[in-house]
């Protein structure tokens, strides 16, 4: 699967959170790709 770069901005605090994370062995995109997915397929929203 061919993947694309979103980038996105973040207030200091959610970063915060999203770096503290790392302490259990996820990354920021892990876990950012993981909740768009379960959103997504909550959502119905149907891919190309």
């Amino acid at each position: 699967m061919k993947m694309e770069r979103v980038m996105i901005q973040l207030p200091s605090s959610i970063k915060s959170k999203l770096d503290a994370l790392r302490a259990k062995g996820t990354t920021a995109s892990g876990f950012i790709r993981s909740l768009i997915e379960r959103e997504l397929k909550a959502t119905g929203a149907k891919g190309k």
